[in-house]
């Protein structure tokens, strides 16, 4: 389930932002997002409610949502810029190479596999990104 833009806004309050129109314009786009988008999309859409939102503030306004958590900023190797979206839930990625699209997947064995490799190696399993790289099969 993902989180709503208001659940989003109280995160930010509790850790102590203060809520501004632009702000909450980020936030909103973030949480209505489909894609993954860069900072660029989320300027783009948030200038739409917010009018008076600079790119600036879109930038530090993500840099906060990650230091916090609350966003994850992917770095996917087939692009120039970084994307993002609400941490939220739980997946993994596959990027196709030849149209950029990312498309969002889960896997139970996978979750058992990277347990068990970690637990065999002596850890526990904090934190795992999976990002799988390919092109669409030609039939």
């Amino acid at each position: 389930m993902t989180m709503t833009a208001k659940e989003l806004e109280n995160k930010c309050i509790e850790a102590g932002l203060k809520m501004t129109a632009p702000r909450r314009a980020v936030l909103n786009v973030l949480a209505h997002a489909e894609d993954h988008p860069s900072v660029e999309d989320v300027y783009d859409r948030a200038k739409k409610e917010d009018p008076s939102i600079s790119i600036a503030t879109v930038y530090r306004t993500l840099g906060l949502l990650d230091e916090l958590g609350l966003v994850y900023r992917h770095e996917f190797t087939d692009s120039d810029h970084a994307r993002y979206e609400l941490n939220d839930t739980h997946h993994h990625h596959l990027i196709d190479l030849d149209t950029g699209k990312v498309l969002e997947f889960e896997n139970p064995q996978i979750e058992k596999m990277k347990q068990k490799i970690a637990e065999d190696m002596g850890y526990e399993l904090v934190e795992c990104r999976l990002e799988l790289y390919g092109r669409k099969l030609k039939k």
